[in-house]
């Protein structure tokens, strides 16, 4: 039954217009329904008791006049049947009007036409009963052709006494209400007539109402999704006075107020890009020279005394730092004024990967790490080699960083339209609380944690960039003391549109279990997600067939999808 209703329902629910006609229709019909029964009672209750005053009235004056002729006649009793025919003759049994029946003790009359069943035998106890006076009741007119139907008819019966005022003799007269009977009919087709004919009426007049009141909601919903389109030019326009009116100016003035606003943000943001690009620039002459009097005091650095030796080499890994640091807020502003671009060329991914791991060996040795690389077939695609380099540095360096020492693996795989690649380390993991927080800028899970390799805090941020503008994925999955592992998926040809990646996000040696007591190495490093990747340029309602796959593989501890793009610098 559900099933059934689901359909009707959903479309019921999804149209205004339908509501508001078929509400109309089905008020209008009940309101006919009520208002043409009250009509139709009230009409036939009226016929029936006119043509009742009627019948006892025309009843009555017969019976008072079939008595006087019988009272004036001079007849024997052997003879008074007889009369009752003569009577009923000068009475006129008038078969447009009533009939006439007699009933005595050894026979009777009956007008000629009807039958003497036409007389209920209840009607016949009343008046032989109750005696002087004039009775009447409903009856079924039956007729002596046996061709015609029975019709409705009303029966008014009254005594005849006998000219020596001891016998009496009962009197029906029995009225058909054929055209009584005809009346209500015809009334009743009238009353059908013009209750269609309303409800035609009806429903075009609720057309047309819902028409005038859907029309604006219609044009302000249009009105709406353009303004989120980014159309702010869009405007509703505005008819009258009353409250669609109101309702269209409401609109208007919220976008226009909409317009100054994101103008003014769009002002601001402009303003804020091109001071970080022009204090970045500016920055870099003073840094120059501040250089090379930090290296002329950096090389002679064995001439000073343990404290100023100590300062110089501060102020120099200290400049190398800035140095970086200033390439990222330029790399950063051309992303934001949309300038970036790529230099896409056919990239062997595999050799890329061992390139940058081995460039990355040393440092993961200083830490006890070892780095491994499992190619899992050939991996090639057009992407911007410079860009997929710094991609892989900053998550190599950051499972490093917080990798506690333990084995590091980077995989590489493809399939027919994408190509992925994923850094996996066993070292603290992440926190649930902060999966939306793992590419923001300067973002630090744990700000008391030294950084091993002085980083600038925008790796991470540079990396998802990077991913978007080669229109690829870039997720993160981690789970407390754990490890994480960071997932990066590219379409194999410079354009495309991935649907699917060809690694799972949740690594396979990854297993429910309950989590481990927080100890003091149980903090999370900047860049991962607890419980959930962060996968850009993706609707967050969008599930991906490998992901979901995930959900449905570890188990209940298994992490969730997050997404969230780098905030604009302040």
């Amino acid at each position: 039954m559900k099933r059934l209703l689901a359909g009707p329902l959903r479309w019921w629910w999804s149209s205004l217009p339908l509501r508001i006609v078929g509400s109309t229709l089905v008020g209008s019909v009940l309101v006919l329904l009520v208002g043409g029964a009250f009509l139709m009672r009230q009409a036939s209750d009226g016929i029936q008791q006119g043509k009742r005053e009627t019948a006892v009235a025309e009843a009555s004056v017969a019976l008072e006049r079939m008595q006087q002729q019988l009272r004036d006649a001079d007849l024997q009793n052997a003879s008074l049947y007889d009369r009752f025919g003569q009577l009923a003759d000068e009475i006129g049994s008038q078969p447009n009007q009533y009939y006439l029946v007699i009933q005595g003790p050894v026979s009777g009359f009956v007008a000629p036409g009807i039958r003497a069943e036409s007389v209920p035998a209840a009607m016949s106890a009343t008046v032989l009963r109750e005696g002087q006076g004039m009775f009447v009741t409903p009856t079924e007119v039956v007729f002596s052709d046996p061709e015609r139907e029975p019709v409705p008819g009303l029966v008014v019966g009254g005594l005849l006494l006998s000219p020596n005022s001891v016998d009496v003799y009962p009197v029906y007269f029995v009225f058909p209400m054929e055209r009584e009977q005809a009346t209500v009919e015809l009334l009743q087709r009238a009353v059908l007539t013009t209750g269609g004919l309303l409800l035609m009426l009806l429903t075009g007049i609720s057309v047309l109402v819902s028409r005038q009141v859907v029309r604006p909601i219609r044009q302000a919903s249009v009105t709406a999704g353009q303004l989120a389109e980014g159309n702010l030019d869009q405007r509703m326009e505005v008819r009258g006075s009353d409250d669609l009116a109101s309702l269209a100016k409401s609109m208007n003035h919220m976008a226009t107020e909409l317009q100054t606003q994101i103008g003014q943000l769009e002002d601001l943001s402009r303003v804020q890009q091109q001071f970080v690009a022009d204090v970045s620039h500016e920055l870099r002459t003073p840094l120059t020279t501040v250089r090379m009097a930090a290296e002329m005091i950096y090389e002679a650095r064995h001439e000073l005394d343990p404290s100023l030796r100590r300062a110089s080499e501060l102020l120099h890994n200290e400049l190398d730092r800035f140095e970086d640091l200033l390439g990222d807020l330029l790399e950063i502003s051309r992303f934001d004024a949309g300038a970036a671009v790529l230099s896409v060329d056919e990239v062997d991914l595999v050799s890329l990967v061992r390139d940058e791991v081995d460039a990355q060996a040393a440092f993961a040795a200083s830490v006890g790490s070892d780095l491994v690389v499992e190619a899992r077939g050939q991996a090639s695609a057009e992407v911007d080699s410079r860009r997929i380099r710094r991609i892989l540095r900053n998550l190599i360096t950051n499972a490093i960083e917080h990798g506690e020492g333990r084995p590091i693996t980077v995989t590489v795989a493809t399939d027919e339209h994408a190509v992925a690649i994923t850094v996996r380390d066993h070292g603290v993991g992440l926190h649930a609380s902060q999966v939306r927080d793992v590419f923001h800028r300067f973002w630090r899970g744990d700000p008391s944690r030294a950084r091993l390799v002085g980083g600038t805090g925008l790796g991470l941020s540079i990396a998802m960039e990077d991913a978007h503008l080669h229109r690829g994925w870039l997720a993160a999955w981690g789970r407390p003391g754990r490890g994480a592992q960071f997932r990066l998926t590219l379409p194999r040809r410079a354009g495309g549109v991935l649907h699917s990646s060809p690694l799972s996000l949740a690594p396979h040696d990854y297993t429910a279990l309950p989590d481990p007591p927080p100890g003091p190495h149980a903090l999370p490093a900047p860049g991962h997600t607890d419980d959930g990747p962060a996968a850009p340029d993706r609707p967050a309602d969008q599930d991906r067939p490998d992901e979901r796959a995930d959900e449905d593989g570890p188990g209940r501890d298994q992490p969730a999808v997050a997404t969230r793009a780098p905030e604009v610098l302040p």
